[in-house]
């Protein structure tokens, strides 16, 4: 849900690896940002809750924060492999830097805003409790929620990937990497089918936090990584050029993925969440490995890239814009869905437009400001 600099020129005959390393910017991420943050919109809108028998496809807008989670990993590895290629090893303390200059800012602005609201001014002085573990990015153990706060689980789990991942990069050999990440996708998946509570592990509660690390959604995030790290090599990005590198490959893999979203079970945990998310992975793959894909022209619509760009802030503050435009469109004698979907849905990225150039941007200036 954050961007990362990281251009690449259009390859006319097959994808290159060593332009695909002198890669600075990919144009197509900011558009699929869009998309992403466009599923979330669409999943908190009163729309398909509407509808008497809504197509299964039309219910699972909440998979946008999945693929958010894939494109994390995937750049926040890859920037940390080119930064090591580039000066020998990467720098932790600028990796957390940027970071914290990037996420922390607006979050704490909109967790303490959304307290003050709830506590102050609503009374709602029970929630008082929670209001440490938004800041401690523990939200993702929550029991319950502060109104307008439940999505900040997604981003607990990736402070808590920032956190771990970086030295498990720096201190594990290289040929373990992918070892190490498919065992630690296996044991989420264990996981979530209950495979360790045969084995006595149970989640632990302290309320209001009910720890249940390995079933929280890490699996995405570990794939991206797992991608960034494949690419990254050059023999393995020669087989993946052979599988997602033709034009074509982007609006054949977009339209499977579409096709797996409607048709997978109700119930995705296990296989099937790995199935989706490898899908979502492939996907990525097939825009990242060359830029000339036959979806160019749609991922780099400019309004698309803008909201891309802004998406982090659109995603903290959707939950405020819909409930200002429920209280507004309310008076005015309409609930109808899709209205409420575009009015919220404008609030929200006029909202974040203007936290991105009035407050966010000041942050950005400082992030490279500092000593390795």
């Amino acid at each position: 849900m954050t961007s990362d600099t990281i251009s690449q020129e259009p390859s006319s005959v097959y994808p290159d690896h060593d332009q695909y390393l002198s890669v600075r910017y990919f144009g197509s991420l900011n558009g699929l940002r869009f998309f992403c943050i466009f599923a979330v919109l669409w999943h908190h809108a009163p729309i398909w809750t509407q509808l008497s028998d809504p197509q299964r496809i039309l219910t699972r807008g909440f998979l946008g924060v999945d693929f958010f989670f894939v494109l994390s990993g995937f750049l926040i590895t890859t920037l940390l492999l080119r930064e090591e290629d580039r000066s020998g090893r990467f720098s932790l303390k600028g990796f957390y830097w940027r970071r914290i200059l990037r996420i922390v800012p607006v979050y704490f602005l909109v967790v303490t805003a959304i307290s003050i609201y709830y506590i102050g001014i609503k009374g709602m002085g029970e929630l008082l409790e929670l209001v440490p573990f938004y800041y401690l990015f523990l939200s993702n153990f929550l029991v319950e929620d502060i109104p307008m706060l439940a999505p900040t689980w997604s981003l607990s789990v990736e402070e808590q990937y920032y956190l771990i991942w970086p030295m498990l990069l720096l201190l594990v050999p290289r040929r373990s990497i992918l070892p190490l990440l498919v065992v630690l996708i296996f044991l989420n998946l264990v996981a979530v089918t209950g495979g360790l509570r045969l084995i006595g592990i149970q989640p632990i509660e302290s309320y209001p936090l009910l720890f249940k690390m390995f079933t929280a959604t890490y699996a995405p995030i570990l794939i991206g990584s797992g991608l960034a790290v494949l690419l990254h090599k050059r023999e393995s990005f020669r087989r993946f050029a052979q599988l997602f590198g033709s034009k074509w490959s982007s609006p054949i893999l977009f339209t499977t993925l579409l096709i797996l979203i409607q048709m997978l079970p109700a119930d995705m945990t296990g296989w099937p969440n790995l199935i989706l998310h490898l899908a979502m992975a492939s996907c990525l793959a097939s825009i990242v490995i060359r830029e000339d894909h036959q979806l160019r022209c749609v991922f780099e619509w400019s309004p698309f890239i803008r909201v891309g760009e802004i998406s982090y802030g659109v995603y903290l503050y959707h939950l405020i814009g819909l409930h200002i435009a429920t209280l507004i469109l309310a008076k005015l004698g309409t609930d109808e869905g899709w209205i409420i979907f575009l009015v919220y849905s404008a609030i929200s990225i006029c909202i974040a437009e203007l936290s991105f150039r009035l407050y966010e941007t000041r942050f950005f200036k400082l992030r490279y400001k500092t000593q390795r």
